[in-house]
């Protein structure tokens, strides 16, 4: 019969192939003519004509996938159109792939690569040259990747969670907390500050809410106890517990009294929202009392921001501040 294929080695594979060759080799930019398709099929083993090409490409669009032909001069070019991901979204992803520090490099190389099948091979290396973040320090610890998804499982269910934690020592070793025994908390949620991700569980032998930093969480294990805790996250507000803390170091709550020049509102906001009450002191400086954890980190914050901003109260925090510039001015010989 005229017009009637012949087998090739992978016929019964046809369309998958041709999917690929419209995924992979085709964009705006890159579209193919009917030769060229159905030379690259036959590449693949897979003999093809127009007439049935026609009748595929109408069962791939009836299928969902948008390929789109334009007739220029004498030939039709086609291309696939719109994607599920757009070149600029996964531009997005990957820039937050490869800035991520709890992600290691190892992984963020294959997530990226896994990102660029989503496009065109040409579109692809768009996205490689998206991946260009100086000195960046990525996580050192593997398993962050899978830790996250045994937190998950364990919130889901609803289970408490056994793990070790470590710190590093002076010999850039892994070094056990607690002598190595085992951590036990109820996980509540996971929250991810600093490029870092982070545990917040609520700790039943301390009878508080902690967070721990999840690429230096190790054989976590999810138990069958119940987690524990409803009564203490039914009172948690996760942003309000974010915005007190810097550089995630916990501490004691306290409200704290702040006054600022008003060239440092953007400073302030940026920190701790939008949400706080802003009292204008005079034409040139206001008051601001917001929620902090007392740190260390706190009053650096503060010291960081220069002559902009100052602690006016509570007397305990004023205190701790000059206590620390006296320590510092010790320290330095000042």
């Amino acid at each position: 019969m005229a017009g009637k294929e012949r087998a090739g080695d992978n016929q019964k594979l046809k369309m998958l192939y041709l999917l690929k060759i419209f995924s992979e080799e085709t964009d705006d930019l890159h579209p193919l003519t009917m030769p060229e398709i159905i030379s690259k099929l036959a590449a693949y083993g897979v003999n093809a004509n127009r007439k049935t090409l026609y009748l595929d490409f109408e069962e791939l669009r009836n299928f969902g996938v948008d390929i789109i032909s334009n007739k220029v001069g004498h030939d039709c070019y086609y291309n696939i159109g719109s994607r599920d991901f757009e070149l600029p979204e996964l531009k997005l992803l990957v820039d937050s792939v490869q800035s991520s520090k709890f992600i290691t490099d190892r992984k963020s190389t294959e997530l990226i690569k896994k990102l660029e099948s989503l496009v065109s091979k040409y579109e692809g290396k768009q996205l490689q040259r998206q991946v260009v973040i100086s000195g960046r320090v990525k996580a050192m610890n593997e398993s962050i990747y899978y830790n996250v998804d045994k937190l998950h499982e364990a919130i889901g269910a609803g289970c408490q969670i056994r793990f070790k934690y470590y710190q590093w020592n002076v010999d850039k070793q892994m070094e056990l907390r607690k002598n190595g025994d085992w951590y036990q908390v109820s996980p509540w949620a996971l929250m991810w500050d600093d490029e870092y991700y982070y545990l917040v569980a609520f700790d039943a032998g301390d009878g508080k809410i902690k967070h721990y930093r999840v690429d230096k969480m190790l054989s976590i294990s999810v138990t069958k106890e119940k987690r524990l805790g409803q009564e203490q996250f039914k009172r948690f507000d996760m942003p309000r517990y974010t915005k007190s803390l810097f550089g995630m170091y916990g501490g004691e709550q306290v409200k704290v009294m702040l006054e600022a020049r008003n060239d440092m509102v953007g400073v302030i906001i940026d920190r701790f929202g939008k949400d706080i009450l802003i009292a204008p002191v005079d034409s040139e400086r206001f008051r601001v009392n917001v929620d902090v954890s007392m740190s260390n980190q706190f009053l650096g914050w503060i010291m960081a921001v220069g002559d902009g901003v100052k602690i006016v109260g509570p007397d305990k925090v004023v205190e701790k501040m000059r206590a620390e510039v006296r320590r510092l001015a010790e320290q330095y010989g000042v």
